[in-house]
């Protein structure tokens, strides 16, 4: 289905009735199909007619393999219609899921989503939200007779707690014409669909320019906080980097970026939130953008500074052993290039989730001074050292950080590949991804995998 150069749009089912509308037009030179949940038609209820509407887009996405892109401003399913509402939107949300890992779908909420459309936000790749967006499964009134808590739709709901506390949202849009342009942002660095390779951009930034910066922004001491997102600019092509759910488990970084024009995926951890551990919600954060660089063929660069997982009785008893599970699955079943470098620590189980040589990555790096072991010294020394004196503990600590901490100990077992200059280490990325293009991985015969949920 080409579109002419004129921007023409061929509309789907143009003379269905209701509050959703599709077409195949293009956006920011790529061609996409477009759905619209108009809130202003009957508050966007969705009929069986609008749900009808809303799978035909995502069937022609599936089969054609064009992205989806859908503006959604719905109340929920039409009262009115009674029982096919329910079973119109079923359908819908089977479409959806269809398409998932097939092509890159982005939903834009410009208004409320309420019930059954909050939960296909669910399902989409990436949720960008407007200001005067709100979106939940069982509103304030709802909510005040179950709990007696009186909320309003902004604090229930509203952009910024979801961009804060849920996590449901990739990116926070001042308003649609903005959405649109960050889902344009976003779509420059996916391909169309799961055949076809990311996009490749322009660039003058030479893949052999020296970064000495990017070491210059770690503090001499182990424990001294940074920015990663600064290490990022200094590595990636222009400094350029787009960044999502950066409030949302902010102790990890996930963003795109390009190495010589080459999109590819970002995990980081964040020293400038809890020091960079691990916990429950930055497990699920990384997990899912994994996964979904996975899905689209987009290489995977890990920037590894923790210091383990967080540790605490809440944690564990809401499931850090099934959350952190996730990200282990997530790296564990990657096929596309995996490239990791060790900036400062890694230590014990982060060590391992944080996509180490063992996980199977294709090329494992470390800055001079990282420190890779179980723990670090102090911990090792209160752990074997309960009743040493000062001065032993002293020496204690000394000798575990010569004998163990350096990276070199690890490279000489085989567990990195290699232990590389701050300055050199975008050339050495750059050059991976040139060498691992052409990658591929026989899959497994098995339909569908068990993941950690």
């Amino acid at each position: 289905m080409p579109l002419n150069e004129d921007n023409s749009r061929v509309a789907l089912r143009s003379h269905v009735p209701g509050a959703a509308s599709a077409d195949v037009r293009t956006l920011g030179g790529r061609t996409v199909v477009w759905l619209d949940v108009d809130s202003s038609v009957r508050k966007g209820a969705l009929s069986s007619e609008a749900s009808s509407m809303i799978a035909a887009a995502a069937v022609t996405a599936r089969t054609k393999g064009y992205p989806l892109v859908a503006v959604m401003g719905s109340s929920g399913a039409d009262l009115t219609e009674g029982f096919s509402a329910l079973h119109g939107w079923g359908l819908a949300a089977r479409a959806l899921t269809d398409c998932s890992g097939v092509v890159p779908t982005i939903m834009i909420v410009d208004g409320p989503a309420v019930s059954g459309p909050a939960l296909l936000l669910g399902i989409a790749d990436h949720v960008i939200m407007t200001g005067s967006a709100y979106a939940f499964v069982s509103g304030p009134t709802m909510v005040a007779d179950f709990t007696g808590v009186l909320m309003d739709n902004e604090e229930l709901g509203g952009p910024d707690t979801h961009a804060r506390y849920t996590g449901a949202v990739s990116v926070v849009a001042v308003d649609l014409p903005d959405a649109i342009a960050i889902a344009e942002q976003l779509l420059a660095y996916l391909p169309s669909n799961n055949d076809e390779e990311p996009p490749l951009w322009q660039t003058a930034d030479s893949p052999d320019r020296r970064t000495p910066e990017a070491g210059d922004l770690i503090p001499p001491s182990s424990t001294g906080s940074y920015d990663v997102r600064n290490v990022i600019r200094a590595l990636a092509d222009d400094g350029d980097l787009l960044e999502l759910r950066a409030r949302w488990a902010s102790n990890v970084v996930t963003s795109f970026a390009t190495f010589d024009g080459r999109p590819v995926g970002i995990v980081a951890n964040q020293p400038l939130s809890l020091a960079g551990t691990l916990d429950i919600p930055a497990s699920q954060k990384a997990a899912r953008f994994v996964s979904f660089c996975d899905a689209f063929n987009l290489p995977i660069l890990t920037l590894v500074d923790t210091p383990g997982f967080y540790p605490g009785k809440d944690l564990e008893w809401r499931g850090m052993i099934r959350h952190g599970a996730q990200l282990v699955f997530a790296y564990g079943r990657s096929t596309v290039p995996r490239i990791c470098v060790v900036l400062r620590k890694s230590y014990g189980g982060a060590y391992i989730v944080m996509d180490s040589k063992r996980m199977g990555n294709d090329l494992c790096l470390a800055w001079p001074w990282a420190e890779l072991a179980v723990m670090g010294a102090g911990q090792a020394a209160a752990i074997l050292q309960r009743r040493a004196t000062p001065e032993e503990r002293a020496e204690f600590e000394a000798d575990y950080s010569e004998r163990l901490l350096n990276p070199y100990i690890a490279a000489e077992r085989g567990y990195i590949d290699g232990v590389v200059e701050p300055a050199d280490t975008r050339r050495e990325i750059c050059g991976a991804l040139a060498v691992l293009v052409n990658k591929r991985e026989t899959l497994s015969a098995s339909q569908h995998d068990n993941s950690p949920l």
